[in-house]
């Protein structure tokens, strides 16, 4: 096993059932140009563990692996952070792969640049699916994010997300950490290390190759947990439920009229048809040239219809649950 007194930077991973990302992401370590880390990796209560791939990497990494009842991704991210020897704190999801270039691009950027705290973009990798890569647009593209999940900066303060985020030691000591375990855990954890006095930036170049969901079902289950996950945040923080947020909602509200409007105002409900046919068209010429394939294009706009839909549902249904309840 490589062993360092004190690393410059440490890696946490929690990981959930993902042997075969695990063992993905960390080969993709093993080629990084700049080694100075240890990684840590945290099994929450997974029922099949990756330890095995752990193992394999033991004379290539200096590498730790816990095992730990599951509490949700923010918990076990504290958990790393308590164990953690580095000066920085980083953090990936499972699904990630890592550009071998990754650690001398954020060292370059550190060196230069005094903040608390920094995240990074995410792309699509050559390897990944269709599929993949359609989602990967969908969740980066303008038309249907407003180009807010790390591509451009963004108008006021950069908030980084926990696919691809880093924090100093003191950044941790003075927040203590997450304190939610799953649901917009890392919007609230970025907006509490903003109000704690730390800068924050995007290290535009520091970008990952982030496989998200592999099938366009798990897409939609997964963007519907990103709709309530912003209503839990709006329960922490009123201020950061913006108009934009509401696409999706307005979009599912739109297409439920264009429907009505149909049996009884047929021009009105065409041109609201027209609308939405310009607004497919708009990301199918976009992506398309985005990806240079008509089919993963074709596929972009399928996948945009499903994060809008499932987002939009999940935002209205926790939004009803949270004006009747509280």
């Amino acid at each position: 096993m490589i062993t360092k007194n004190r690393p410059r930077y440490s890696i946490i991973i929690p990981v959930y059932n993902r042997p075969n990302e695990v063992d993905e992401l960390l080969e993709s370590l093993t080629q990084q140009t700049f080694s100075d880390f240890e990684v840590i990796i945290v099994e929450d209560g997974s029922k099949v563990r990756c330890d095995w791939v752990v193992d394999k990497y033991l004379s290539a990494l200096d590498i730790k692996y816990h095992f730990k009842e599951n509490s949700g991704q923010g918990f076990s991210r504290n958990f790393g952070f308590e164990r953690a020897r580095g000066d920085w704190f980083i953090v990936f999801d499972s699904d990630c792969l890592i550009p071998g270039n990754y650690f001398e691009v954020v060292d370059e950027y550190l060196e230069s640049h005094s903040i608390g705290a920094y995240g990074g973009p995410d792309r699509a990798h050559d390897s990944f699916t269709a599929v993949q890569k359609a989602i990967s647009y969908s969740m980066t593209s303008l038309f249907t994010t407003g180009g807010i999940r790390g591509n451009k900066k963004g108008i006021g303060v950069f908030h980084p997300r926990s696919f691809n985020m880093g924090i100093t030691r003191e950044v941790f000591e003075a927040t203590k950490g997450y304190i939610l375990p799953r649901k917009g855990e890392d919007i609230e954890f970025s907006i509490r290390i903003v109000e704690n006095g730390f800068k924050t930036a995007l290290i535009e170049k520091a970008y990952v190759y982030h496989k998200r969901r592999t099938n366009l079902n798990q897409f939609f289950r997964q963007l519907h947990f990103f709709g309530t996950a912003r209503i839990n945040v709006y329960r922490h923080y009123s201020s950061e439920l913006k108009l934009i947020h509401f696409f999706p909602s307005i979009f599912i509200l739109g297409l439920f009229s264009t429907l009505i409007l149909s049996f009884f105002n047929t021009q009105l409900a065409i041109a609201f048809t027209s609308i939405y046919a310009f607004y497919f068209l708009l990301i199918l010429i976009d992506s398309s040239a985005g990806t240079r394939s008509l089919y993963i294009g074709a596929l972009a706009v399928v996948a945009a219809f499903v994060q809008l839909t499932a987002y939009g549902l999940g935002l209205l249904k926790e939004g009803i649950i949270y004006l009747f309840k509280g």
